[in-house]
């Protein structure tokens, strides 16, 4: 097996990519969109003419401003090495959360491109609705921009690349400012539709097969609604892909990581990046709150501890704390008569926000407009009322006592809630009351929704901006400085922390762990009974095999043929001749033997074992007229015999074999039935 890191990933927005050989077959994990990228470039420009003369600016001397940026249409990054890839070679393609799926369609779209693509219901469709949206939202760009004159804008010359500051070059070229070849312009809505009819959709620990060798099985990571992890089974081996995971989710199914144990392989990309990036010296080590980690045998006491640790409800407290003081602040701007826009990018902690928000505005008596602007509104709240599988169990109970997944519903019913599709809808200008708070998109700052209204509202004191942390806060807001409004920035989970990690590692039990490069420092120095193996970008890691051989399944109907021509070998074994076929099925070498096969002890023996005795191979030549002598007996059983008559030859006798050197080809061939007789055959 071989292992090629495309990109190490920047999170829930932008997870990790990676190729897996396995059996000879290709697997691609994941193929994101790195849209915290489209920094670089200027939202709608608000004075056209100025701003249309040239596209980049020369900044020598200069500070980085809102005339930095790139002032053109759009394009979306890619994972840059995934272009290096023969799409024809990638046999499957498995995906583990909704922003997964944002840069297949610029695989699928390739008439070469034949893979297998997987990935839960709930991320095929919320991951098509993220889609549709972003296409719908850069629609807007694209008008005001008109189309492309080439395939390749003003901008993507390396001459104007040259003039870009400094820290907008390191984002469209990359450090070592070669990486261009991932920018790519949007694919169309025909693109994204096509794409999804080609995504086999699957439930939570269903299990399926690919070409009869590989078993496939997602099973929730709890980090997003119909998010997850992968098992692979092959004849060569199980293999674990561990994705960006939590124990805690307000929405998301919980983790199931004891279907996860005990695998041969455990790929670990699922950790928090702001662990790593948060910690130094001697705290970056991933040491665990107690002692026990340290006891590697694995004792009922040890994986109890172990099971508790993991299970720990600090981290869902944590979460809901935080949602909760965020609404409080949302609370305070309305007060004070401020309106809030949260273009928050993950569908779960936007539907957790939303439904906290509406409960505190409820308690609280204000009469405050929800608004909800987005293509796909009413499609993304109608799928969250009617997915109770993908959802943790406070959401399932809430079903079950014959309530609303969502609270949403009650909004929507009261009208405290109301869904448009764009920010220029007639609807939504007959119906606008300040303050209000609004739901739209898009994370990045520079499309859709948010970027008309943080122009209107980004002077306001009193006016509240809640954004996750994704992209450069400060290159995000350059286009809207100066900035009065308020702005809460958030981090909510995104993986699982590096001080759970060795416990997560105890309880799952693999064989062997690969773990980024720049993790090894937090792994090197514990205890444990696995192996590591680091890998880095762009390199490709061979992985070791841990698993000799291959199980080989004979059916009820075979073994009980066997049995009637089976002789003994020696000891405890035993042999037998027949003849079938070897064939793969269910991840499993599997010998079949056809109805018309017939096994019979009276065919001639072709198959002998056994060692050859000089004394007795001298013997049976004599029987056939051939007269022999042992001539030498060399060490551990190797022995010469010369035969004089009726043709001379040597005969070599060792414990691994008999050679037999002659002239005469008929009279070599006397001699091998010789040594056949005293041989026994089957």
């Amino acid at each position: 097996m071989k292992l090629t890191c495309l990109s190490k990933g920047q999170g829930y927005h932008f997870p990790p990519c990676h190729i897996l050989n396995i059996c000879g077959f290709q697997v691609l994990f994941d193929c994101p969109l790195d849209l915290s990228a489209l920094s670089v470039f200027s939202p709608l420009p608000t004075d056209p003419p100025s701003l249309l003369d040239r596209q980049i600016v020369p900044q020598t001397g200069k500070c980085l401003d809102a005339t930095s940026l790139i002032h053109s249409e759009p394009w979306y990054k890619t994972v840059e090495r995934l272009n290096l890839f023969n799409t024809s070679f990638i046999d499957v393609v498995l995906i583990t959360s909704p922003m997964g799926l944002l840069g297949l369609p610029y695989l699928t779209r390739d008439k070469d491109f034949s893979a297998k693509i997987y990935a839960t219901e709930a991320a095929a469709r919320l991951g098509q609705l993220i889609m549709e949206d972003l296409v719908a939202i850069h629609m807007e760009l694209r008008q005001f921009y008109g189309a492309q004159e080439s395939a390749f804008p003003e901008w993507v010359n390396w001459e104007k690349l040259e003039l870009l500051p400094l820290e907008l070059k390191e984002i469209v070229l990359g450090k070592h400012g070669i990486d261009l070849g991932g920018w790519m312009p949007l694919y169309s809505a025909a693109e994204v539709k096509s794409c999804i009819q080609k995504v086999q959709s699957l439930k939570y620990a269903e299990e399926t097969f690919y070409s009869g060798t590989l078993s496939l099985k997602a099973l929730s990571s709890g980090l997003e609604i119909g998010a997850c992890n992968w098992t692979i089974v092959s004849p060569k081996g199980s293999i674990t892909y561990l994705s960006g995971s939590v124990f805690a989710s307000a929405t998301a199914m919980s983790f199931d990581y004891f279907s996860l144990q005990k695998s041969d392989i455990l790929l670990y990309s699922g950790y928090a990046p702001s662990d790593v990036d948060n910690v130094d010296g001697d705290n970056s080590r991933c040491t665990p709150p107690c002692n026990d980690f340290s006891n590697s045998s694995g004792s009922d006491f040890s994986l109890e501890v172990t099971a508790k640790y993991l299970l720990d409800s600090s981290e869902y407290t944590e979460e809901m704390e935080k949602i909760d003081f965020l609404c409080s602040c949302v609370l305070d701007s309305v007060n004070a008569g401020g309106s809030v826009l949260i273009p928050i990018g993950r569908p779960g902690i936007m539907l957790q926000l939303l439904e906290n928000v509406g409960l505190l505005l409820e308690s609280s008596n204000l009469k405050v407009p929800i608004f909800f602007i987005s293509s796909v509104a009413k499609e993304l709240l109608a799928f969250s009322n009617v997915i109770p599988e993908w959802l943790c169990k406070q959401k399932q109970d809430r079903l079950y006592a014959g309530e609303s997944l969502f609270s949403h519903v009650e909004l929507l019913n009261g009208k405290r809630l109301q869904l448009f599709p764009a920010i220029h809808s007639p609807e939504l200008l007959t119906s606008w009351q300040e303050p209000c708070i609004i739901f739209c998109p898009h994370w990045s700052l520079r499309l859709g929704p948010v970027v008309h209204l943080l122009r209107r509202w980004c002077a306001d004191p009193n006016s509240l901006l809640v954004m996750e942390e994704g992209a450069d806060a400060n290159l995000s807001f350059l286009p809207f400085k100066p900035m009065a409004m308020k702005v809460l920035q958030c981090t909510f989970l995104s993986g699982i922390n590096l001080k759970k990690a060795p416990y997560l590692l105890k309880a799952l039990q693999p064989k062997h762990v690969l773990l980024p490069e720049t993790l090894r420092s937090h792994f090197s120095h514990l205890n444990h009974t696995y192996s590591f193996s680091y890998f880095s970008e762009k390199e490709a890691l061979v992985i070791p095999k841990l698993k000799q051989g291959s199980d080989l399944h004979l059916g009820v109907d075979l073994v009980s043929r066997l049995l009637h021509c089976t002789k003994p070998m020696q000891e405890d074994k035993e042999i037998a001749r027949l003849k079938g076929e070897l064939v793969i099925d269910r991840g499993k070498y599997q010998l079949v033997i056809g109805n018309d096969q017939i096994i019979s002890t009276k065919t001639r023996p072709v198959v002998y074992w056994g060692k050859t005795n000089p004394d007795l191979l001298v013997a049976a030549l004599q029987k056939m007229g051939i007269k022999a002598t042992i001539e030498q007996a060399g060490p551990e059983s190797a022995s010469t015999i010369h035969v004089s008559e009726p043709n001379e030859a040597l005969i070599e006798v060792t414990a691994e074999r008999t050679v037999i050197f002659t002239a005469d080809e008929n009279f070599a061939s006397r001699i091998s039935e010789s040594v056949c007789s005293i041989l026994d055959g089957i």
